[in-house]
């Protein structure tokens, strides 16, 4: 491979070979930016699903409750037995699948508390005799029930209810500092580009100087010289920085007009 053709094709794949790792680079980096913010979408979705089923059980509980301290109707005992059981699996599981355990510190404490009171309740129902329409009634007055609810009951419940809440907004606290990694992740994406981009620039302003220099000015004044010659019989001299295959045609251009005279003569 000759020179001039050299360096162009150097050039050339040089600037291929830049756009490619840069390309590279930065589908890496953006793959790796889609997947974290695929994690936190998903991490939080699931937070709020896992929420919501707290949410509900604690809503079930709480009428299961109502029903049976106020209305002293014993059909919802076991009601209030399932939503409470309903509630302690959803938060092991959350507990399972947490990342960071400690917004779930005050949400076991509140359900502990929850489960305490509530058995204890039951367990004094119990105690109290078989249900029944007529000894239900008679066991807790609306009163006494009322009583019981606000004054024990009713505190924790909406305890419970604003620890969910906290849990369920807990993923929030912590975007803070994955978005700041993510901000930096799309950094490290663009950056090859930028880079590349500089580079490529300066490549191609440094090819088009050393072809304009060694390439295209001496091209056009050989033509013009070559002209001049055959219109005004103007000796053919060039005076340019010619190299490598320019050179070589500058100077067969004047071996065949040096050929053409001695033809002549």
């Amino acid at each position: 491979m000759t020179g001039m053709r050299k360096r162009v094709t150097i050039g050339f794949l040089s600037i291929v070979c830049l756009l490619f790792f840069s390309g590279m680079v930065s589908f890496v980096e953006l793959g790796q930016l889609s997947r974290d913010t695929d994690e936190i979408l998903r991490a939080n979705e699931r937070n709020i699903a896992l929420a919501k089923e707290m949410l509900d059980a604690a809503h079930e509980q709480n009428v299961a409750l109502v029903r049976l301290s106020v209305f002293g109707d014993r059909s919802y005992d076991s009601l209030c037995r399932a939503s409470m059981s309903r509630l302690e699996q959803t938060l092991l599981v959350a507990q399972n699948e947490a990342l960071e355990k400690s917004f779930l510190d005050s949400l076991a404490f509140a359900t502990t508390e929850l489960r305490i009171v509530t058995d204890a309740y039951l367990a004094g129902l119990a105690a109290e005799g078989p249900a029944g329409a007529d000894s239900a009634a008679a066991v807790r007055p609306d009163s006494l029930g009322g009583v019981w609810y606000s004054r024990e009951y009713e505190a924790l419940y909406s305890r419970l209810t604003s620890a969910v809440k906290s849990y369920m907004t807990s993923t929030q606290s912590s975007l803070a500092p994955r978005t700041e990694q993510m901000k930096k992740n799309a950094y490290r994406a663009v950056m090859p580009v930028l880079i590349s981009l500089a580079v490529m620039i300066a490549t191609v302003l440094m090819l088009f100087y050393f072809m304009s220099i060694y390439c295209v000015t001496p091209v056009v004044k050989m033509n013009k010289a070559l002209g001049d010659y055959l219109a005004f019989r103007i000796p053919f001299n060039v005076k340019a920085d010619c190299k490598d295959e320019v050179l070589e045609l500058r100077e067969k251009i004047a071996e065949l007009i040096n050929l053409s005279k001695q033809n002549k003569a």
